[in-house]
């Protein structure tokens, strides 16, 4: 490729304290202006319409996982298969995936989660103001995941804790010490945590991730085992958890659409749709592998390029009103659940939770529920986005 393909624009004006608190404003500037662009403050070249983000994702040989400069390695203390392609990221996403297949999720851990889902929505109070973060969403998606990845004895807090912590390493793009000391606590607590569940799973193996893992006939290494619970952690409560709050926000905000949604059963199609609206993971990096091209910008080896996932799902060339709450849109091609080799594994347990069970058990016991007041909820994130509070009136 010839150096006389200019690099894309340089933008030195756009902070990480800005997309934490609304990139969204960000994103459709870019879309139409700049939609490849060098953002100084985060260190990668940002991609905002769907059709590139998409590609590179699709593309693991060009565009690698592999991205040295992320802080995730820093914040997990291992190299996850998050940032590993080809057969070595294959052989860990496989060694914990029949966890996750459909036919596990329907026989073990779906009638589980009604269960608990039933015990913590049991506990809401009827008429009251109750914030669904800290009493329902956080706490609900935790234990779930505990009984999953096979350390039920971890705490509702502990796995809360844990995964924020994690999330906030791995999305720590400025290097803050503090984020990394808090994420060294979590990993010795993890790691002990581990060891102990490990060692009864060996003598009474059962569906977990972890039990699967230490139990297979050709295991992978312990230290990888470690790190493939750690990313499940990571990623696999809040994305649940924002995911559920988000859809309650949106329906809740738009009455008319709640009431078809409660009249077609079609919860469905608003778990979709929340997901598109706001994902709960809005970025994510790739290292290019060679000299390429996009959008007529030279993309050199070595640069890091940001897939905005959250840009993407709001691009006009595939939604129409994108940044309202449409439920019942034509189309809905989001990449909330990423695509190519790395797509969430978690997709499937997210759909049948939250999706098919959860939504329809809360508004079957408070039909009217109500929030009290849309403007006092608090949205914030850059990597990882979704409400930080939930008021509502349990009616």
């Amino acid at each position: 490729m010839s150096d006389t393909i200019e690099l894309a624009p340089l933008d030195e004006a756009i902070t990480i304290a800005a997309l934490t608190a609304d990139p969204y404003p960000i994103y459709k500037r870019l879309r139409a202006e700049s939609p490849v662009l060098r953002v100084k403050s985060v260190g990668r070249t940002f991609l905002t319409k769907a059709s590139d983000t998409k590609l590179v994702k699709d593309n693991a040989a060009l565009f690698s996982s592999d991205d040295p400069n992320t802080p995730m390695k820093r914040a997990f203390l291992a190299h996850t298969l998050m940032r590993k392609d080809g057969k070595e990221h294959m052989r860990e996403r496989m060694a914990m995936l029949p966890a996750l297949m459909p036919k596990t999720i329907s026989a073990h851990w779906a009638p589980l989660y009604e269960r608990l889902a039933a015990e913590y929505v049991g506990r809401l109070p009827r008429g009251e103001v109750v914030d669904l973060f800290p009493t329902l969403a956080g706490p609900l998606a935790a234990r779930i995941l505990a009984h999953i990845m096979g350390i039920p004895d971890a705490s509702d807090e502990e796995m809360q804790r844990w995964s924020q912590v994690l999330i906030d390493g791995a999305g720590n793009f400025g290097w803050r010490p503090e984020p990394f000391a808090d994420s060294d606590l979590a990993n010795a607590e993890m790691d002990a945590c581990l060891e102990r569940n490990a060692e009864r799973l060996r003598a009474e193996p059962d569906a977990s991730a972890l039990s699967i893992m230490v139990n297979s006939q050709n295991p992978i290494p312990w230290s990888q085992i470690v790190a493939n619970v750690k990313i499940a952690i990571g990623g696999g409560i809040n994305e649940p958890r924002d995911a559920a709050l988000t859809i309650l926000y949106g329906l809740l905000s738009e009455r008319d659409q709640l009431a078809e949604v409660q009249r077609r059963e079609a919860w469905a199609e608003a778990f979709e749709e929340g997901g598109r609206w706001c994902a709960p993971i809005q970025a994510s990096s790739r290292l290019v592998m060679e000299d390429t091209e996009i959008r007529g910008y030279r993309i050199p080896k070595g640069d890091t390029v940001m897939t905005i996932q959250a840009s993407a799902n709001h691009d006009e060339e595939l939604y129409e009103d994108p940044d309202r709450f449409i439920v019942f849109r034509e189309r809905n091609p989001h990449q909330a659940f990423g695509s190519g080799p790395h797509h969430c594994a978690g997709a499937h347990v997210s759909r049948r939770t939250v999706g098919a069970i959860l939504l329809p058990m809360l508004f079957d016991r408070f039909p009217d529920m109500e929030i009290v007041d849309p403007g006092s909820v608090v949205w914030h994130g850059f990597g990882f986005r979704g409400p930080l509070n939930l008021a509502v009136r349990l009616k």
